[in-house]
């Protein structure tokens, strides 16, 4: 009897040679048969999986983005002790990648976007999760500013794109060594504190 093929399992080891090749060389040095080669399979496997080199890369893409969303997710399921701010921090510095065992993720997704600035595929992917992100987002600084000493009211979808692009302004900052991990953090915790209370953030002189 012919042996069954987990078409899926192999999707996803393919996606990761993708990755590991992505964290050593950049994109443009991914190539089918390199892919192959580092996921232990025949060219032709990769190409029954994936009838093209961007249909393999969005992928790959999405299973990075799945796999930091899962992350994002737990961070945003609360215990009756967890604010709605402080969900918000907690999934901010988790899609910010800035922690050490995340920096190759890191160097990979900022391939990727890098990469999606000339790839439709790639950049819908790319839109798709910055949706989702944005209106999780945005609910959670709705809900924390409800208690929150301003005397200006906030644009809670605003500051949620806001809050994305810092993030991931503040990848890419800290992999080229402009900031320590640290250093963004405390930009990352400067800004949302001043989401909740205003006076907390030191005025221009």
């Amino acid at each position: 009897m012919p042996r069954q093929v987990d078409h899926e399992g192999r999707r996803r080891l393919i996606a990761e040679a993708v990755c590991r090749l992505a964290d050593e060389r950049g994109l443009e040095g991914v190539t089918l048969r390199d892919v192959a080669a580092r996921a232990q399979v025949s060219m032709g496997a990769v190409q029954r999986c994936f009838r093209t080199k961007e249909e393999m890369l969005v992928f790959a893409l999405g299973s990075i983005g799945e796999r930091i969303g899962e992350r994002v997710q737990a961070r945003l399921v609360r215990s009756p002790a967890q604010s709605a701010a402080s969900a918000l921090g907690h999934a901010a510095t988790e899609i910010s990648l800035l922690g050490e065992e995340h920096r190759a993720e890191a160097r990979v997704w900022l391939a990727f976007v890098a990469q999606a600035a000339v790839s439709k595929a790639l950049a819908e992917t790319l839109k798709a999760n910055y949706a989702a992100l944005q209106e999780a987002f945005t609910g959670l600084i709705s809900e924390a500013c409800e208690g929150a000493a301003r005397t200006v009211p906030l644009d809670a979808e605003r500051e949620a794109r806001t809050v994305l692009a810092l993030a991931d302004g503040l990848t890419a900052h800290v992999l080229i060594g402009h900031l320590t991990p640290q250093e963004a953090q405390d930009v990352l915790h400067a800004h949302l504190s001043g989401l909740w209370d205003p006076a907390t953030v030191p005025r221009p002189t």
